[in-house]
């Protein structure tokens, strides 16, 4: 299905794109690093990098970071009306299902739910006449 005229040619059309764009987008690299090919000194002073950007070690990042631990207002933000989705029902605090969930879902979701419901549940049959026998012999 893919060999057709048609996809050989954009095949082809691509792969020149893709040299022709390459060449442009290295070109733009070496002028955003400072690269110039023209000159024989490949090695580009990077002295005014600290200008732009700090380094920093991991561990320091680690030790200016306060354990969750010590003020817990600081991290946590209460929203008012934040809806607590159960992950079995899939309904919110006050019984209703999600926004996003369409109707065809939620009636199907009900469906399965009560399928699941009758298998979990203890059934109260009545015994046989063997289990009767084996209950009062014991």
């Amino acid at each position: 299905m893919a060999k057709s005229l048609r996809s050989k040619w954009r095949r082809k059309c691509r792969a020149v794109k893709r040299e022709r764009y390459g060449a442009k987008e290295l070109a733009r690299l070496k002028k955003t690093l400072g690269i110039d090919e023209n000159t024989t000194q490949q090695d580009v002073e990077m002295s005014d990098i600290t200008e732009i950007a700090t380094v920093t070690d991991a561990q320091k990042i680690r030790e200016s970071v306060k354990p969750e631990g010590e003020n817990p207002q600081e991290g946590v933000m209460e929203v008012e009306g934040k809806r607590i989705y159960n992950k079995r029902t899939m309904k919110d605090q006050y019984g209703n299902y999600p926004v996003w969930m369409n109707k065809r879902k939620i009636v199907k979701h009900k469906k399965g739910r009560g399928k699941n419901a009758k298998a979990t549940a203890k059934q109260s049959k009545r015994l046989t006449r063997r289990q009767k026998k084996n209950a009062q012999s014991k």
